[in-house]
């Protein structure tokens, strides 16, 4: 598996021939877009850093798109989708949007992409139905989702092998690192294998963000 990271939330992660990407940004977004072609697309929450979906389309070619609570089965990867909130980009104490967690089954590795969650305790039935953790994808970047001392407490309740902070700006990274009690190298992207998570538990591991 290969992970690059694109800033934000924006991720692809690569298997075999497969290729997946989670909460690309559009190119409505303030934020810097970067195009690939994916075969499935997970969307969190409805909001222009989010949900770019024509950003990771190939030629005719249009990505399967998962943009919600439930059960998928996708070309052998196998995917839940489980309902929770955010307030990224919520404004005057409108109502929060709907953030969805997703968990991912590939390669025997399981994925849990928290996207933009602003909330810091799961819910039981939703703690019950994530599978054993893997790989942790949590913002810490505050300002409608967790910040950093939010998003360590819960990443390690969730006992992953690896943590990946996302939606950080320095500050925040470095909040979390501190939390942590770690301060590993930035890592352009990461390359693992199952047998690669033997013996972690709860590992930091930061990605730079590709241009």
């Amino acid at each position: 598996m290969i992970i690059t990271y694109f800033g934000s939330e924006f991720f692809k992660v690569q298997f075999g021939d497969i290729t997946l990407a989670f909460n690309p940004i559009s190119k409505d977004s303030s934020l810097k877009a970067s195009r690939f072609g994916a075969d499935i697309v997970f969307v969190t929450a409805n909001h222009e850093d989010f949900n770019g979906t024509d950003q990771v389309a190939h030629g005719d070619k249009k990505p399967f798109l998962v943009a919600g609570p439930g059960e998928y089965e996708v070309r052998g990867v196998f995917i839940k989708g489980l309902p929770s909130e955010s307030n990224y980009g919520v404004k005057n104490a409108g109502p929060s949007l709907i953030n969805t967690i997703y968990t991912v089954s590939l390669e025997n590795m399981n994925i849990c992409f928290l996207g933009a969650l602003n909330t810091p305790e799961l819910k039981n039935e939703t703690i019950e139905a994530l599978d054993e953790i893997d790989i942790l994808f949590v913002p810490i970047g505050g300002n409608g989702v967790l910040d950093a001392a939010k998003a360590y407490k819960l990443a390690v309740s969730l006992e992953p092998k690896i943590i990946i902070p996302m939606h950080y700006d320095d500050a925040s990274l470095k909040h979390f690192l501190k939390e942590a009690g770690e301060n590993p190298k930035p890592e352009a992207k990461l390359t693992i294998k199952k047998k690669d998570l033997e013996g972690k538990e709860g590992d930091v591991m930061v990605l730079e963000a590709s241009s």
